[in-house]
């Protein structure tokens, strides 16, 4: 269900004055944090506009797809209040252009919008403000506070295993798992699922267990926000049809995604008692080489364990065969189970490539684990991964 619904029809009076002087660093810098949300191809012209409003000493931007949106605001001179709507990406690609220094913004008759700024001079044609969209407000309570360096963490864990199929619509995002102590995120597309959490964490605002699934695209925002922020805490609030994020100044609003997600702990090896621990940097530069030659649609590649050795295999009739050998203690039988190549990849570069990992396997039929080889890391993360016949 959309997030936002249009808004009854304004005073015509509304917005007619407005006037600012504002900094183009800080312009700038808040358009470059919305512009990613704007609809690009969209049959309601409204929505590839910004939304600007002014008052007292701060210019409010806006920008929606009706699916999110994102609200951040700038100190600014505000000699006039009021508000109008100016074309996204027109305004961005412009005030990117222009040098250092203050850019004045008047809303002018007919919804035209002058920009000043030293000698240059320039008109846009904008749109009446009261036909855009109502965007939901941070809930005034029953917030909590997220740790923004845990979130951000979380989130580059889960979101590659989320599914790119439509109509899988609950595994098209990651399930946020909040508990008073922990936080945790998961992530699945039928053939992998993501696991993360960060134990002993303190989550305020949270009693018992609260369960949210994030869609894939605000995750997407949620990532550029939390890369561009100082904030040490996301505020998190919920309503029936909607998240809310609250960065520092900015705000991400989404809808949430309904559905059950599917009952991941059901999933998890328990049984996995042949395992190897290797290098994640070592892996993943092998995988890659043996995967230039694994078939290109399906992209499988062989493990087999043996004594004291991991070999990495593929073939191709078309690219011909590669196999690559790393040593690692084993001494039990020999197994051979055959995965993704771009799978096992994705997972150790969410890592960073870094450490050890631990491979765990029961027989060449049944789902594979992966996970970090470190008893005191800060994240705990398990890796399933479904088997392919090759």
């Amino acid at each position: 269900m959309p997030i936002v619904e249009t808004e009854v029809e304004k005073p015509a009076v509304q917005g007619v004055t407005m006037e600012i002087t504002v900094s183009r660093q800080e312009l700038v810098k808040e358009l470059t944090a919305t512009q990613s949300v704007v609809e690009r191809k969209t049959t309601i012209p409204i929505l590839s506009n910004f939304l600007i409003e002014a008052e007292g000493d701060r210019l409010n931007i806006t920008a929606t797809d009706l699916d999110q949106a994102i609200r951040t605001s700038a100190a600014v001179k505000v000699k006039k209040p009021g508000s109008c709507t100016i074309p996204a990406r027109k305004l961005y690609d412009y005030i990117k252009l222009l040098p250092e220094g203050d850019i004045s913004i008047k809303l002018l008759d007919n919804h035209w919008v002058q920009i000043r700024s030293g000698r240059s001079n320039t008109k846009m044609v904008g749109m009446a403000r009261a036909n855009y969209p109502q965007v939901p407000e941070f809930p005034a309570v029953a917030s909590c506070s997220i740790p923004a360096v845990a979130l951000k963490t979380l989130i580059a864990r889960t979101i590659f295993a989320i599914s790119n199929e439509e109509s899988r619509y609950t595994l098209n995002g990651a399930l946020l798992v909040l508990k008073a102590e922990s936080l945790a995120m998961v992530a699945t597309d039928g053939h992998r699922l993501s696991f993360v959490e960060k134990p002993g964490e303190a989550i305020d605002g949270i009693s018992g267990e609260k369960r949210v699934l994030i869609p894939r695209k605000a995750l997407q925002e949620l990532q550029q926000l939390l890369a561009n922020t100082d904030a040490e805490k996301v505020e998190f609030a919920d309503d029936e049809h909607t998240l809310f994020f609250r960065i520092g100044h900015r705000t991400l609003s989404t809808r949430r995604l309904s559905g059950q997600f599917p009952n991941y702990e059901a999933v998890m090896p328990r049984d996995n008692t042949k395992f190897a621990v290797v290098r994640s940097s070592e892996l993943s530069a092998a995988i890659q080489r043996v995967a230039q030659f694994a078939d290109e649609r399906s992209g499988a590649i062989r493990l087999r364990l043996e004594s004291n050795e991991l070999k990495i295999s593929s073939q191709s009739t078309e690219s011909g065969e590669s196999e690559d050998t790393i040593d690692t203690p084993y001494a039990g039988d020999p197994i051979m189970v055959g995965f993704n190549s771009t799978y096992i990849i994705d997972f150790l570069k969410a890592l960073g490539n870094e450490g050890e990992v631990r491979l765990e396997f029961k027989d060449s039929q049944s789902a594979g684990q992966m996970r970090p080889e470190d008893p005191d890391a800060e994240y705990r993360s398990r890796y399933v991964l479904m088997p392919m016949r090759i």
